[in-house]
């Protein structure tokens, strides 16, 4: 595959509109610690709930926030899918202190957070598989499992040499993993996981990619199957412009998301309008739980590029 930094491509507009926004959020640096933390503590509720929910997972999030926040288990649910949360909220944790320690992205790294994540649900955890595998419905098979520690090495090699826009070399970062399947089950899970670390050592918020968005995701990772990575760079590129608007809402007043419903009583638009503003990317919306929301700045220059 190629990976050269032209060789993967986000539309201009989208990759200027997260560009700043980052330089927005940096200028508010450093942070209020309790703020951060709260922020950190829903991230890891929603990133819990929808990376669980995209392998299967049948907890919603309310009773996601259950298990992790109380330690109740939710009859008729699978003790499978109470492990798996608790196990992806630790792992999100230990991805959190790694952050802020800064380490390097290693192969002990990977293995550590295969190792949360399936722990108590794999007999393998933590280890690279011993056997190869197909994947249900894809039109590729993984690497030989004789292959996974040279192509990991190789792996790690590249994501230190690799002279990659940072968004660019999230898709890299990602698919990579997904598409060498070092183990047997989870890589989907940790792949998630391992892109955080990368973006937030990057100085980006962390990102939720959403089960509703689980059928474009499973796309984008085919197409870069074969060769194309720049679906996914983009499917990202939007994911972050969301996180960035999501951090961004907390600390400045005229970037606090307001609902689309809301926004409408005081802008010359009907809600219909500006959700399909918002989906056609016009305006700078973030959509969570099923409902839209903008800002006043985002209307406010929406509005400014009508003149």
């Amino acid at each position: 595959m190629k990976y050269a930094d032209t060789d993967i491509h986000i539309d201009g507009s989208l990759l200027k509109r997260v560009e700043e926004k980052k330089k927005r959020l940096d200028k508010l640096r450093p942070l209020p610690k309790d703020a951060i933390k709260k922020l950190l503590e829903d991230i890891r509720l929603r990133h819990t709930y929808h990376s669980d929910a995209i392998e299967g997972n049948t907890l919603t999030l309310q009773e996601t926030k259950l298990v992790l926040e109380e330690g109740i288990t939710i009859g008729g649910k699978p003790l499978k899918d109470h492990l798996e949360a608790k196990n992806d909220a630790e792992a999100f944790d230990l991805m959190v202190k790694l952050v802020h320690a800064k380490k390097p992205l290693s192969q002990d790294i990977i293995q550590q957070i295969h190792e949360l994540v399936t722990k108590g649900i794999l007999e393998e955890s933590g280890k690279y598989r011993t056997e190869n595998v197909r994947i249900a419905g894809s039109k590729t098979t993984p690497p030989s499992y004789s292959k996974i520690v040279k192509l990991m090495e190789e792996y790690i090699s590249n994501i230190g040499g690799l002279k990659l826009h940072p968004i660019k070399k999230a898709a890299f970062i990602h698919h990579e993993l997904v598409r060498i399947h070092p183990f047997l089950d989870g890589n989907g899970r940790v792949a998630r996981l391992i892109t955080n670390l990368y973006l937030m050592q990057m100085g980006h918020p962390p990102i939720v990619l959403k089960k509703e968005e689980r059928r474009k995701y499973y796309q984008v990772l085919q197409k870069a199957d074969v060769g194309d990575l720049s679906p996914l760079a983009t499917f990202i590129a939007k994911i972050i412009h969301e996180a960035l608007m999501y951090y961004l809402s907390s600390f400045v007043e005229d970037e606090r998301l307001i609902s689309l419903k809301e926004i409408a009583d005081f802008s010359p638009y009907s809600q219909e309008y500006l959700s399909l503003r918002a989906r056609q990317g016009k305006i700078d919306a973030v959509k969570m739980d099923n409902v839209w929301y903008s800002s006043k700045r985002a209307i406010n220059e929406y509005l400014k590029s009508l003149r």
